[in-house]
């Protein structure tokens, strides 16, 4: 069973169950907004008591208006290898992984954010742009996980290398994220180290790079990120976090218009976007 935002003509963000080849409404939790505000005991009630009706729609991003996507970097070892490896100041990530703060980044929101198919975006004015592929939990106003999801945080490696002050250049523009297909409730995932993350590029129909890792090799906590993220912070219809990357391409490998990225998390399922080029001034 998934939970699933469906795209139709009762709600551009309606929240369904996902089984089988069927959509099913949730008319005690319409949209996953609503979702945020309950607890993590009243939304399972919610979920597993539902009788609602069979429902069609356009699959879309798992996120909505309200709600803020945010990311934690340098959380896996190959994370601060690959940010030392590409910046002027490594001394900053070796920094951070040893760190008790983590790096925590706001990352965008639904206006910025592509759901499963469609396309995401390198940008025009940085020459090599990698995928970060990620464990996404979706977390409700009272600081529990009621799901998980994936999150492909696109960043713009040579402008984040060349200061890391241009973090929000490199991490925050149309298309830099990728988030589904759908939601696993939190009761239902498999245990960190059966969460594996594998990732691909493929260019005209070749891998030209591929890479594994599992959750188990997250360097911190998920209370100890949620802890940090809550921290003079107020998120009354709750935030999704994007848990870090620890696959990232070597220095040789940059993303190109036409390429897709595929990424699979056991028990949650496949992300698969093309890339295209935006522009200075995209529409």
């Amino acid at each position: 069973m998934k939970i699933a935002v469906l795209s139709n003509e009762n709600s551009p963000h309606q929240l369904t169950i996902h089984e089988g080849d069927s959509f099913t409404s949730l008319p005690a939790i319409p949209t996953l907004t609503e979702a945020f505000h309950l607890s993590l005991a009243d939304f399972r009630n919610a979920v597993e008591g539902n009788s609602g009706a069979d429902v069609t729609g356009t699959l879309v991003a798992p996120i909505a208006p309200e709600i803020e996507l945010w990311g934690a970097g340098v959380t896996y070892l190959r994370s601060r290898d690959a940010r030392k490896e590409e910046s002027g100041v490594p001394d900053v990530y070796q920094r951070v992984y040893e760190a008790d703060r983590p790096e925590l980044f706001y990352k965008g929101n639904s206006r910025r954010t592509r759901g499963n198919h469609a396309n995401i975006g390198i940008r025009y004015d940085s020459p090599a742009s990698v995928p970060e592929p990620e464990v996404a939990i979706f977390i409700n106003r009272y600081k529990e996980i009621i799901g998980y999801s994936i999150c492909n945080d696109v960043t713009a490696r040579s402008i984040e290398g060349e200061n890391p002050l241009y973090l929000s250049q490199a991490k925050i523009y149309v298309g830099s994220t990728a988030l589904g297909p759908e939601i696993t409730p939190s009761w239902l995932v498999p245990s960190p180290a059966d969460m594996t993350i594998d990732a691909t590029i493929i260019r005209q129909g070749e891998s030209i790079w591929s890479a594994s890792t599992s959750l188990a090799a997250l360097n911190r906590t998920l209370s100890d990120l949620i802890d940090y993220l809550f921290r003079c912070q107020s998120f009354p219809d709750g935030v999704i976090l994007s848990t870090g990357t620890g696959i990232v391409p070597p220095m040789n490998i940059a993303l190109a218009e036409g390429d897709l990225v595929e990424i699979t998390v056991a028990g949650i399922g496949t992300l698969s976007n093309s890339v295209v080029v935006i522009p200075e001034s995209p529409q």
